[in-house]
């Protein structure tokens, strides 16, 4: 069991830093491409959520990443 507001509470001043902003000028982004992104957002996410198991970032519907860590 998970409580989704420990999920909630990590993701947020990340995904606060990604809203409205240029990703290239992130420092780590710059190559924003797909798996960069999921790659970053491992590492972003992995200190504050142990079990992260993978990261899936979709482009489209019908193309993506899948980024299970290092």
């Amino acid at each position: 069991m998970f409580d989704f507001s420990v999920l909630k509470a990590a993701c947020k001043p990340i995904l606060d830093q990604l809203d409205h902003a240029l990703l290239n000028e992130i420092p780590g982004l710059n190559n924003p491409t797909a798996e960069n992104v999921a790659e970053w957002l491992w590492r972003q996410f992995k200190t504050a959520l142990p079990g992260l198991q993978k990261i899936e970032l979709k482009e489209t519907p019908t193309s993506g990443v899948i980024y299970e860590g290092d």
